[in-house]
């Protein structure tokens, strides 16, 4: 079984990085209009009526350039230009999750690339200044890389660690065993997902899983095992996936960001996202939906 999440790494660019810093290639590439580039206006896409619009070069607009790299013989980019360019068209310039329709099916191969450039559109967004002297920063090694005009310190993208996790009761594959999900105050009626949370200083994964699980639900969790993992750049994670046993039921929603937590067998999952009453994350690049579909044994309908 293929799963959503490894769609992100089945067809990977070449990131190129040992070129970021050679300027006489750079701009050899980029002055072939077969290059491709996506335009992010802040941390922005502005989608097009078929999908994501990969301009040319010659066609590109003026702003920090970030090589992806190369695929398909093909060198890829992204342009970062003022946030205030999306602004003037708020309904038309997307953010991360606006684009995930954007990415399904064949155009899933999009995926590893956009990751990349909105990755690093986030991080030049949240790094403007310097963290040492409150110096500004400049971009260099092809955006991927910004220093301090003033004291010269350097800054390099970050990625944080966030654990995401399947939690089970009861017996392995049996008719009775269930699965711990959760839903967010903001989120729509029905709409269901893994628990989540970020990694503290000092501590193991899988110590990560059993605290965020125990503060969100009041679950106490076991066994840990690791599932995979996936780049999400909102705004700089990196989600690694485990599955992992309750040896405590009893739900307890202390946390502020928990509405509600349910257990939910094989049979009431199929039921309830077949009627749209339970809507489980989406299909496209999920690793959330990636471990409900591991533990449930296949594909389940619906989708966010």
């Amino acid at each position: 079984m293929t799963f959503p999440h490894e769609s992100l790494a089945a067809d990977p660019h070449d990131r190129l990085g040992l070129l970021r810093t050679d300027d006489a290639w750079l701009d050899e590439r980029w002055s072939d209009p077969s290059g491709r580039v996506l335009v992010i206006a802040g941390t922005r896409v502005r989608p097009g009526p078929d999908g994501l619009e990969w301009v040319s070069t010659v066609e590109a607009p003026e702003g920090v350039r970030v090589l992806l790299g190369e695929r398909d013989g093909v060198t890829w980019w992204a342009v970062i230009v003022p946030g205030e360019v999306a602004r003037s068209e708020p309904e038309r310039w997307l953010p991360l999750r606006g684009l995930l329709p954007f990415l399904d099916g064949e155009r899933v191969r999009q995926a590893p690339l956009v990751f990349h450039a909105i990755g690093l559109a986030e991080w030049h967004w949240a790094h403007r200044y310097c963290p040492r002297c409150g110096g500004t920063l400049a971009a260099r090694a092809a955006g991927h890389e910004l220093v301090c005009t003033e004291c010269g310190k350097p800054q390099f993208p970050r990625s944080d660690p966030a654990v995401i996790m399947l939690i089970a009761a009861g017996e392995p594959g049996a008719p009775d065993e269930r699965c711990l999900l959760g839903r967010n105050h903001s989120w729509p009626t029905g709409r269901f997902s893994t628990l989540a949370g970020f990694c503290e200083p000092g501590e193991s994964l899988e110590d990560a899983v059993r605290r965020e699980v125990l503060e969100e639900t009041g679950v106490v969790v076991g066994e840990v095992s690791y599932f995979g993992n996936q780049p999400w750049p909102l705004p700089s994670s990196l989600m690694l996936g485990f599955h992992g046993r309750a040896v405590s039921e009893e739900i307890r929603l202390d946390d502020a960001d928990v509405e509600d937590a349910r257990w939910f067998t094989r049979d009431e999952m199929l039921r309830q996202t077949e009627a749209g009453t339970l809507v489980l994350p989406g299909s496209g690049v999920s690793i959330s939906r990636s471990l409900v579909e591991d533990w449930y044994g296949g594909p389940l309908p619906g989708s966010w």
